[in-house]
């Protein structure tokens, strides 16, 4: 049990680098002509479609930096056998660079329907609701993407209950981590 879990930490590490990858984008203003909002200022029940804070920008940079995450996994860490023991993926081939940035890109698609929810029901961008709900929305902001990325993997690695359930855990702790950081970096605007 704990090998699968090391192995699914393993491959989706790189979105780590990723996410990391956009805050970094947002704080020193890397593709910036990209920062234009996915659902172009468009409104549905005179609510925004997704919102400003969904563009283009977060895609690519998302997509580039996980595909970058998988490079070095490929190029550098493949070399080791400790690391090789935790491979679910072939990274002896570099088609795997580009699974790495569909992936990342995937991740930032799979955010889109919860903000879409998010729009329609007035909660602000990084905000969540009150009450007995407020746990389960915090919760499913954190690990939201994880739908975008599973619908490209389960192309090349089982997706079963206990690899979903893993890959949850494993980012959802990683995204506190993260956006911590980024917060006290200056790459967020909230520690959440």
């Amino acid at each position: 049990m704990f090998e699968e879990f090391w192995a699914i930490s393993y491959l989706f590490s790189p979105l780590l680098v990723g996410l990391t990858t956009h805050g970094f984008s947002i704080k020193y203003g890397w593709f910036s002509r990209l920062v234009k909002p996915i659902d172009n200022g468009k409104t549905f029940r005179g609510k925004r479609v997704f919102g400003t804070n969904k563009t283009y920008r977060g895609i690519f940079a998302v997509a580039l930096g996980t595909g970058l995450g998988f490079a070095i996994q490929a190029f550098i860490l493949h070399r080791c056998e400790i690391f090789r023991k935790l491979e679910l993926l072939d990274y002896s081939s570099a088609i795997i660079v580009l699974l790495g940035f569909l992936i990342g890109a995937a991740a930032m698609l799979g955010e889109l329907p919860n903000s879409f929810l998010k729009r329609q029901i007035d909660i602000a961008p990084g905000a969540t609701t009150g009450g007995v709900l407020s746990l389960l929305f915090y919760i499913f902001d954190q690990i939201d993407y994880l739908l975008g990325v599973w619908i490209v993997l389960a192309c090349f690695v089982s997706a079963g209950f206990q690899r979903i359930v893993f890959s949850a855990i494993f980012l959802f702790f990683s995204h506190q981590i993260i956006s911590l950081l980024g917060f006290w970096l200056g790459m967020r605007k909230t520690a959440r």
